[in-house]
């Protein structure tokens, strides 16, 4: 599967209304740490960051129904954790009404919204797009220096 950046500003919303996910925040500026997959102006996936340093908000994860099931959704996601990681992010935020299992799956945990740090908490999506009723989760994410050696030394 073939995944890009920067994909096309309609293309975006479309999906995302198709997946019932917010569009009003979404602007052309986040379109750069924007993922997505498929064919033309035919998204089949998407994913989202929002950077903040150290950390960074995970958004905007849909799929196209009938790829729906297929592992682009995991594909997307580890592709976007991977980026994150190289630009030095350490903890991988998120919020969600309808994927807490999904994300429960790739080693995300739910913890209270108390425990946000100031950047999430000042994004739209914290303070008044999602829910409060949304699942607010996070992940750890392990830099090389973290990353056991094959011989299991820590390098």
């Amino acid at each position: 599967m073939d995944i890009f950046a920067n994909p096309d500003l309609s293309s975006v919303k479309q999906l995302l209304s198709d997946s019932s996910l917010p569009i009003e925040d979404i602007t052309a500026q986040h379109l750069h740490h924007f993922f997505g997959t498929g064919s033309g102006l035919e998204l089949e996936g998407l994913v989202g960051l929002e950077l903040y340093g150290d950390a960074a908000l995970l958004r905007s994860l849909a799929v196209a129904s009938p790829r729906r099931g297929t592992g682009v959704g995991s594909d997307l996601v580890a592709h976007a954790e991977r980026f994150a990681r190289d630009q030095g992010v350490q903890s991988l935020y998120l919020l969600t009404t309808t994927a807490e299992k999904f994300f429960l799956r790739r080693g995300y945990a739910r913890i209270p919204r108390e425990e946000a740090p100031a950047a999430i908490k000042g994004t739209k999506e914290f303070s008044g797009i999602c829910p409060s009723s949304s699942a607010f989760m996070v992940k750890q994410l392990m830099t090389m220096i973290d990353t056991p050696h094959p011989k299991g030394r820590i390098i």
